[in-house]
């Protein structure tokens, strides 16, 4: 016996809110029924997913290993469906696209299957580079558009910009670390605490930049490159980090819970930009996959 698809969506919402009541009300549905559904697919499973805890429910190791395929099994049936509804453009040649490190981790896995789907016949050339390495290349004519963080895009006239999402940025604690308890929690908070800092795709230039503007800066504990590295020190309670919704998981690979909220000073959004040449004017390929690209972005990304 298998396990059905509501029941696999009613655990990646228990794994997602850490909480059954929380993750019956986003599926609109009673806590006994979502506590039901968690029973009958630990009995498929053989195994128990979940472990309970004063403020919720942790994933098992057994439940960690069974996340990661209870969500490739809910994506793929978001993009068979979604399958079923585009209707493919005959659209061919070539496009060189550009991306940074971050759009590879976190966009691409959900953009390129979309883009696949509707552009069937077009060869699409992806190549990842630093942020002022893909500039460049979209200037000397190397590359026909690029995906990057379009905040940390300086002004340049020859270079054509259009954000298609903007990131808020939240602060990301163990669940029971004092700031995710505050009633109020504001970047002076933040700086009298361990702080993990990522460093990402000028991550850091970013995060001197609003620091700055407050006058303050953080209590740096560790720094590293891997945001799994940073995802699993914030879940085990060594500190703390502000990222962008694009990039939050509500687990690390440990399975330890990770919990964000809101910081009440403005701290600027994570802007995912599509960028290409002012001029000449784009080839008929590359202008049908950027306007194809400012509509399925904000689709994937919502999904």
């Amino acid at each position: 016996m298998l396990p059905t698809l509501k029941q696999l969506q009613y655990f990646v919402a228990i794994a997602d809110t850490g909480q059954i009541s929380k993750a019956a009300q986003r599926c609109h549905v009673t806590q006994s029924s979502m506590t039901a559904s968690l029973k009958g697919l630990e009995e498929v499973v053989g195994a128990s997913l979940f472990s309970r805890h004063s403020s919720g429910v942790r994933l098992t190791e057994a439940g960690a290993r069974f996340l990661w395929h209870a969500q490739l099994i809910e994506a793929a049936v978001k993009e068979a469906v979604a399958a079923a509804a585009v209707e493919p453009v005959h659209l061919t040649g070539t496009v060189r696209m550009g991306v940074t490190e971050t759009i590879t981790a976190y966009v691409l896995p959900s953009l390129l299957p979309a883009i696949e789907q509707k552009f069937p016949n077009l060869n699409l050339e992806v190549v990842e580079h630093q942020r002022q390495d893909v500039e460049q290349l979209i200037l000397d004519g190397n590359l026909d558009i690029a995906l990057l963080l379009a905040s940390n895009l300086p002004e340049r006239g020859h270079i054509d910009c259009q954000t298609l999402l903007k990131s808020s940025r939240q602060l990301w604690g163990h669940p029971e670390h004092p700031l995710m308890l505050a009633d109020r929690v504001e970047l002076a908070d933040v700086a009298q605490h361990d702080y993990i800092l990522l460093d990402m795709d000028e991550h850091i230039a970013t995060v001197r930049k609003y620091w700055d503007q407050y006058g303050l800066s953080p209590r740096v504990r560790l720094q590293s490159r891997s945001i799994e590295a940073v995802r699993s020190l914030v879940a085990a309670g060594r500190g703390i980090a502000i990222l962008s919704d694009l990039v939050y998981r509500p687990w690390s690979l440990e399975g330890q819970r990770i919990v964000r909220r809101v910081i009440a000073d403005k701290i600027p959004s994570m802007d995912v930009g599509l960028v290409w040449r002012a001029k000449p004017v784009l080839q008929s390929n590359v202008s049908a996959l950027r306007e194809f690209l400012s509509v399925a972005m904000k689709e994937v990304m919502k999904n």
